[in-house]
């Protein structure tokens, strides 16, 4: 058996990893157009903040560990053309120029995804940068060493991390987003109004609900962003704008959504035969809603990867789909999410009510407790859960990762009221944070 596998980074590492264990007779080759593999892009800022010193870190994998499994890795090879009637792809050495052709029996496309560029006067200008593979790290590193004042565009995680690392460097800091809110896709105003008191705290400046018009430069290098409220000085521009899927090859020849997401089945196969998908590149089905969504999260891909190998020769371990749970810390808060918003779940059609807890992590006969906020969402007429967010000082992200099983499981409010969670006054309370959840939810 022949496998092509087309990029490699989160899914694709996954995905060959595990084929090069189950089909040790097969033919693997990968086919990779930079000149690395792995790498963790969630860990930028931890290197940009120092937290991670060393960048070689942040990769969990390298071509040398892939031949050692007798995997045919091809780096810094670009493919041009897929033609899947004909099983065969053309592919360009970008070392040399050279172009040859390859064929498969089996196709992964693991290509992952690239950075929304907006198409904006002065994009062009020097110190406008993107944030998303290693030479982008290194490029950010170099140039934040000189920057004195740094717009970030995006308020998501990335542009959230960003900020703070480059406010702990000394930089004089202004994050711009359209949207009125950071973190607005992630969390609900009660918490996002917490965060943003946190970075006005910090000297971060909000520029929010702007739209950027254009960047301004001088001697081809950045010095401002115009956005549709005023002019943000800054000599160092990071675009976390967002993410599109990279999947131009298979345009026209596989089943898409409108944004180009590839779609697959619960076995990772494409709308074209012997043709398997998996990571950024696809939609992932979305369990709040019973749909297919785009997300592109590591912990998505490395499962969509690993599910592509099993799946390979026949369908056997259907995918369970996601509730883009998700995660962060933020300077001594932790914050952490899955499923949807409350506006989310509106935006979404869904009919939902919500519960809100606010009170200490211990009791309070202990010494010391932490404030925690926790919001659990569910629908009306049901109470199946929908989606949670919580945060705190203290880390209570791992209740995140249960109320994840319960939106995967369906399960109601009702019974999360009486779940067995353990008491032990040095970590809860006699009602766990969550059982506390599912009972007011009952009286609502």
């Amino acid at each position: 058996m022949k496998i092509v596998v087309i990029g490699c980074t989160h899914a694709g590492t996954a995905a060959v990893t595990r084929m090069a264990k189950l089909y040790p007779e097969a033919q693997i080759t990968v086919y990779e157009r930079n000149d690395n593999i792995s790498f963790l892009s969630c860990g930028i800022a931890l290197h940009i903040g120092g937290v991670v010193p060393d960048p070689a870190k942040l990769f969990y994998s390298n071509p040398e560990q892939l031949a050692a499994l007798g995997v045919d890795t091809k780096m810094r090879h670009d493919v041009l053309s897929v033609d899947t009637a004909k099983r065969a792809l053309r592919v360009r050495n970008l070392e040399t120029g050279a172009e040859s052709e390859d064929f498969y029996d089996k196709l992964v496309m693991t290509t992952g995804s690239w950075p929304v560029i907006p198409r904006l006067e002065g994009i062009e200008l020097g110190n406008v940068q993107l944030c998303k593979n290693y030479n982008h790290a290194r490029a950010i590193i170099e140039k934040a060493k000189d920057a004195r004042q740094i717009a970030v565009i995006g308020a998501g995680y990335i542009g959230v991390e960003l900020v703070e690392a480059f406010e702990r460097l000394g930089k004089r800091v202004t994050l711009i987003d359209q949207m009125p809110r950071v973190l607005a896709k992630y969390l609900d105003p009660e918490i996002t109004e917490q965060v943003e008191a946190e970075m006005a705290e910090r000297g971060i400046r909000l520029a929010l609900g702007q739209g950027v018009v254009s960047f301004i430069g001088q001697d081809g290098r950045v010095t401002g962003v115009r956005t549709t409220e005023e002019i943000h000085e800054a000599d160092l521009v990071v675009l976390c704008i967002g993410f599109r899927p990279n999947t131009g090859l298979l345009r026209g020849q596989v089943e898409m959504l409108p944004n180009g997401a590839i779609v697959v089945d619960e076995y990772m196969r494409t709308s074209c035969p012997d043709v398997y998908a998996a990571g950024d590149s696809c939609a992932v089905q979305y369990n709040p809603t019973g749909k297919p969504a785009y997300i592109p999260l590591a912990t998505n891909a490395v499962r969509m990867g690993t599910l592509v190998a099993l799946n390979l020769a026949k369908p056997a371990v259907p995918y369970r789909g996601t509730q883009g749970t998700s995660g962060l810390r933020f300077y001594d808060l932790n914050l952490a999410a899955t499923g949807l918003t409350e506006q989310g779940a509106l935006d979404a059609g869904l009919h939902v009510k919500s519960v809100t807890i606010e009170e200490g992590d211990r009791p309070d006969f202990m010494p010391t407790f932490e404030n925690v906020l926790l919001k659990v969402v569910y629908e009306a007429d049901n109470g199946r859960i929908v989606g949670a967010q919580v945060m705190s000082k203290a880390d209570l992200t791992q209740s995140i990762n249960t109320l994840s099983v319960c939106i995967q499981n369906r399960m109601t409010m009702e019974e999360l009221g009486f779940v067995d969670f353990f008491f032990q006054p040095h970590y809860n309370k006699p009602w766990n944070l969550l059982n506390q959840a599912g009972l007011q939810a009952g009286v609502n």
